[in-house]
């Protein structure tokens, strides 16, 4: 797993073979790969929520309770987990349209191997300051898009002008994922689930 985390961020291209080329189940890339990575986020934001905490102009810090930030946190690596399931399927079913063949598994590997800048980047959460979330979220999802639309073509044996349609496809169920996900966390908040602070 690792390997082809660092391969990702030095050799796409290269990296993007090696992943086509393996048999991975879904079961032993979730027990590798996502679970471990979708934690880096989940408990940086907890940590980073309930221990550090942020600025709001000259006053104290703001800091959630811990059974608050917990919860959260369970929360947003849930809805990541299932997020990369979710993307997964959606490619499975739109290689068709390409005459492309990958298994739902393969598919779900290369959702899973794509979104690994985000996962990483959730490290930004350790210290919740604005500029610095920005910062870093703004350059892990523009890493991310790059590796969709390098890896898309190799990865489905298609040509780059098909791989051009079919990453932009992606990427736009990629936002309706993400704003799903957004509006379910209004709704829970709504319900009573929202987030609780110390002071």
């Amino acid at each position: 797993m690792i390997h082809h985390v660092w391969g990702l961020f030095t050799h796409p291209d290269q990296e993007w073979q090696e992943i086509r080329g393996e048999e991975e189940s879904i079961s032993h890339l979730y027990l590798t790969h996502i679970l471990l990575l979708a934690a880096i986020p989940a408990i940086s934001a907890f940590i980073g929520t309930s221990q550090v905490g942020w600025a709001i102009a000259e006053g104290p810090p703001v800091m959630l309770t811990e059974g608050s930030a917990l919860s959260m946190a369970i929360m947003a690596y849930l809805a990541m987990l299932a997020g990369v399931a979710v993307m997964g399927s959606f490619i499975h079913w739109m290689a068709r349209t390409y005459d492309a063949s990958p298994s739902l598994t393969q598919c779900i590997v290369f959702a899973a191997y794509t979104a690994t800048p985000l996962f990483v980047g959730g490290l930004a959460a350790l210290y919740p300051h604005l500029w610095l979330g920005m910062i870093i979220g703004t350059l892990a999802i523009c890493y991310t898009v790059y590796l969709l639309y390098v890896g898309i073509p190799p990865f489905m044996n298609i040509s780059e002008d098909e791989g051009f349609m079919f990453s932009s496809s992606v990427l736009a169920v990629g936002l309706v994922v993400l704003v799903a996900i957004i509006a379910s966390s209004v709704i829970l908040w709504g319900l009573g689930v929202g987030p609780v602070y110390t002071n």
